[in-house]
């Protein structure tokens, strides 16, 4: 895949080195948002929050030219996997694209770049196999902890987000630095007999006040697929882990996913693509999905694998085509149908054995 495959041309949001930080920052929806700065026609900078709020505090009645952020430039012809790393090292999921003559031609989104790389193979593993990878523990906060507890737990553990519970360390909800931008960027001169936005008392509130109730979760047996998709279709940036209890276990951001892309990328993969796969049908493929790989080492000079699924008739038809590529000569071709989606699979398998 290549980078003008993604690259985004409509729907960027621009602003002017004129305008004030609190209107770039109400045109954006989390913390790894940006909004692309120009003088005119000419590019600037970004706004990004944690770069221009969380990192440095500006007041939101600051002109934007006096607090850019210069964001990684990308150029076209990088390839996605050092995209993906500049998208973790600079924390900003939106970056700015340039041509050889460093002419601004766009944005590349963490979102878009996930998009394009759903097929992989790499995203049908269990959640359990990341968290197992994950070295930083999951930060929690109570929901009866005082505000300024859990912004001391933000700048400790630099992170964006923090799981909240309750007493007995059930998810109450999420507590996302973002939302409190609002409350926290104010301007530096204002009247003192306002005591709307009051830091001190604000910061004595309890965290209940300001947490998200609305959590996506996934248990630590579903697929890195379903997180990715919840993620993509939701329009989010994580995914709390739950056990039976409704205890959080940790949680998988899109930094997580962009991170195993980075790893794996450099590994030879199996590419995957499906149709229309109820979330039943995705489990059903995803134990299948590990024995065929094991399966497909196994074949001498195997160039590449695409496997090809579709579920049609909510459910009543699956589809399977499954092509072996060799490092010579023309490729085989494996095809099933049928009602049930493990019978048509394990078919397809054995004409490949």
């Amino acid at each position: 895949m290549k980078l003008h495959n993604i690259l985004q041309t409509q729907d960027i949001i621009k602003v002017s080195v004129d305008d004030t930080l609190s209107v770039a920052l109400n045109k954006l929806a989390s913390s790894h948002d940006a909004a692309f700065v120009f003088d005119k026609d000419k590019y600037m900078g970004v706004v990004n929050p944690y770069y221009c709020v969380i990192k440095t505090s500006s007041p939101s009645n600051a002109k934007l030219v006096h607090c850019l952020y210069h964001a990684p430039h990308v150029k076209l012809n990088y390839p996605i996997s050092k995209i993906a790393q500049l998208m973790i090292e600079s924390k900003i999921h939106y970056l700015p694209v340039f041509d050889d003559k460093d002419q601004f031609m766009g944005i590349v989104s963490a979102r878009g770049l996930l998009r394009a790389l759903e097929y992989l193979d790499i995203f049908m593993t269990k959640v359990s196999d990341l968290l197992a990878r994950k070295k930083l523990p999951l930060v929690m906060v109570f929901e009866d902890d005082s505000l300024a507890v859990a912004l001391q737990k933000f700048k400790a553990s630099r992170i964006s987000k923090l799981v909240v519970v309750n007493k007995e360390m059930r998810l109450k909800g999420i507590l996302s630095y973002y939302d409190l931008i609002s409350y926290l960027a104010s301007p530096k001169k204002r009247d003192r007999s306002d005591r709307a936005n009051d830091r001190p008392g604000l910061q004595n509130k309890s965290v209940r006040h300001f947490l998200k109730t609305m959590v996506l979760t996934l248990n630590k047996d579903d697929y890195l697929r379903d997180a990715l998709h919840l993620i993509l279709e939701k329009k989010i940036g994580s995914v709390v882990i739950i056990d039976s209890q409704y205890h959080p276990i940790n949680i998988i951001t899109t930094k997580d996913l962009l991170s195993l892309f980075v790893r794996e990328s450099t590994k030879e993969t199996i590419e995957l693509t499906s149709k229309n796969l109820s979330k039943e049908s995705r489990r059903t493929l995803g134990g299948f999905f590990e024995h065929l790989k094991l399966s497909l080492k196994k074949i001498p000079d195997l160039a590449k694998a695409k496997l090809f699924i579709k579920e049609e008739k909510d459910g009543g038809l699956f589809k399977v085509m499954l092509s072996l590529i060799p490092k010579k000569g023309p490729p085989k071709i494996i095809e099933g149908e049928g009602k049930n989606l493990t019978k048509v699979l394990n078919k397809v398998k054995k004409t490949e054995g």
